[in-house]
């Protein structure tokens, strides 16, 4: 099963690089540029395990996915439930570690798996897959960086955490 994987240190410490990356509308669409829509489902006030969530990507594809994890501050993860008609699975993990140099900077590393369909196209569709995914996981993740250094969304992902972490009482912030 092919793995895309991008790394990146950002100048902020775990906690903060957590809730940078869980911003929803529209503070995350001033630094993600992969999702032009993306909302809670269910009624769900904030993300969490067994929290689905509705994604419209910028090439126009739609997906449904689930909340596998969700370990503030140091991971979450997320499994397609139902999406584009050529992933048969779709799977991903984005982890924040306290980087080793320089102190305060954080390591993401956003990790995503994927089959492609039908069968007999399999090979082919998944080498094209990777090369696609690994472009677009590279831009969006240098992105996220630039959003690590945006004071407006840096702010608000610092409030969040003031508020207790945020999400219950900040959900405008989640996805």
């Amino acid at each position: 099963m092919p793995v895309v994987e991008a790394t990146v240190v950002v100048p902020v410490p775990p906690d903060v690089a957590f809730a940078v990356s869980q911003t929803t509308a529209p503070l995350r669409y001033r630094w993600d540029p992969f999702v032009r829509e993306q909302r809670l489902l269910d009624g769900a006030g904030r993300p969490g395990k067994g929290v689905r969530t509705f994604t419209r990507s910028r090439h126009g594809f739609t997906m449904i996915s689930q909340y596998v994890s969700f370990a503030p501050p140091t991971n979450v993860g997320m499994k397609m439930l139902r999406g584009p008609w050529f992933f048969e699975m779709f799977a991903g993990g984005w982890r924040f570690t306290a980087a080793e140099d320089p102190p305060g900077h954080t390591l993401a590393t956003w990790r995503y798996s994927f089959r492609c369909r039908p069968a007999f196209l399999r090979p082919v569709a998944e080498r094209l897959g990777h090369r696609l995914l690994g472009h677009d996981i590279n831009r969006r993740i240098h992105a996220y960086a630039r959003g690590c250094t945006d004071p407006v969304v840096l702010a608000a992902a610092r409030q969040a955490l003031t508020d207790g972490y945020g999400p219950a009482s900040r959900p405008h912030l989640y996805p």
